[in-house]
């Protein structure tokens, strides 16, 4: 297992739920919850540089079959955006078929009333593809999901 924190983000089209791991890549813990749109961006790469991350971890909403539809276009479109933004830190992309639909059975087993998830089921769905993705890595030793190669980018900073 490598060693480092990494951040763990759960993108939808309002919010975006951020978690981290210990250095020792064992536990996932809930960070925040940051608003989806202008600033996003830059709000995730002040918690990478706050949680000196090695890498972030960002879910890839595919259906049961494997299929990907609007949400993970949503998906890799925010990955490229923010592996441009990060520059050096690499940002990888991990499926997370359910994790929403854990974070919410587990937020209702712990006693959190349904008006009150919609305020962290987003950091809880992204404890879940965190900690899933920590699993993977220590179970295969192998970094998990797949790597996101940034878009070329012009002199500028501006993606080509």
């Amino acid at each position: 297992m490598r060693f480092g924190a990494r951040l763990g983000v759960d993108v939808g089209s309002v919010r975006i739920g951020v978690a981290r791991s210990d250095p020792s890549g064992m536990l996932a813990t809930p960070v925040e919850t940051v608003r989806r749109g202008p600033g996003d961006l830059d709000r995730i790469a002040v918690l990478v540089a706050e949680h000196e991350a090695i890498e972030v971890i960002v879910g890839l909403p595919t259906s049961l079959s494997g299929r990907e539809g609007q949400a993970a276009a949503l998906a890799r479109s925010f990955a490229s955006q923010l592996a441009v933004r990060l520059g050096g830190v690499p940002v990888r992309l991990f499926d997370e078929r359910l994790t929403t639909v854990a974070a919410q059975q587990g937020l209702r087993a712990s006693g959190v009333k349904a008006k009150k998830q919609r305020s962290v089921v987003d950091q809880a769905a992204a404890v879940v593809l965190l900690q899933d993705a920590l699993d993977s890595e220590r179970a295969t030793s192998r970094p998990p999901g797949r790597p996101v190669d940034p878009p070329p980018v012009a002199d500028d900073g501006s993606a080509l």
